[in-house]
């Protein structure tokens, strides 16, 4: 792992869950490993007591949990927690696009549009290499989440199941194809949001998450015989029953 950036923002904590997310997130620190917190203070340059506090902050979003006599360890992938994750992904993420055919102005349209232009010609220029290389697809779904305008419905998306969701799809980014699909379902729901039409952001917004966590299933079931290629080691028997 390289080494980490030392922390001197007055938020200290928030700081350091931020950079321990992004090392999750990324693959840095690996799945199950232990968290050791003498060993993590030394390398951001902290005491101990921020530090748990971050911690705690990272089993909030559900990246660590933590046993008695054991500690604190980063979660491990599995099927059936992903299958559960983006049910309920579906559903809320289904209502923020419903919210924000109501409340999205056009203005926020027009930038949205520009956004997905922006993915257009990325594809375009970078031999279609898939959103997650570039955190766009993030940044579309965040934008309808937030133009929701509900704030209980935010924060369950932005603080509790986005950092576990935007693992899942690190993890498994090598074995899934056809961004421009994702792109054309993006624009989709795009122009029911455009025009009001409330029902039909919601519905095309749970049929594209839908279609990602089969294929995001897909992927993980690969991984199972192709672990050290797809960096994601699932054991067979945390694959949901048929």
């Amino acid at each position: 792992m390289n080494p980490l950036i030392p922390i001197k923002s007055a938020t200290l904590s928030e700081d350091i869950a931020q950079q321990l997310t992004n090392a999750i997130v990324q693959g840095q620190i690996a799945q199950g490993s232990k968290i050791s917190e003498p060993e993590l203070a030394k390398q951001y340059g902290v005491s101990r007591g921020p530090l748990r506090e971050a911690i705690v902050k990272l089993e909030g979003l559900g990246l660590v949990t933590r046993t008695a006599n054991v500690g604190a360890r980063v979660i491990q992938l599995n099927i059936q927690d992903m299958l559960d994750t983006f049910t309920m992904r579906e559903a809320l993420e289904g209502m923020a696009a419903r919210l924000a055919a109501s409340n999205m102005t056009q203005d926020d349209v027009l930038r949205l549009t520009h956004l997905l232009d922006e993915h257009q010609a990325h594809l375009d220029a970078h031999k279609d290499e898939h959103y997650i290389q570039q955190g766009s697809n993030d940044d579309f779904h965040l934008r309808i989440i937030h133009a929701s305008g509900n704030a209980k419905l935010i924060r369950l998306l932005t603080e509790e199941l986005y950092a576990v969701i935007r693992m899942y799809r690190r993890h498994t980014s090598d074995q899934r194809s056809d961004p421009r699909q994702a792109l054309r379902e993006h624009r989709a729901i795009l122009d029911a949001i455009a025009n009001h039409e409330g029902d039909l952001a919601e519905l095309l917004m749970r049929r594209h998450i839908s279609r990602a966590s089969q294929l995001l299933k897909q992927a993980m079931e690969q991984a199972v015989s192709l672990p050290t290629k797809a960096g994601l080691p699932i054991h067979p028997a945390n694959q949901p029953k048929q």
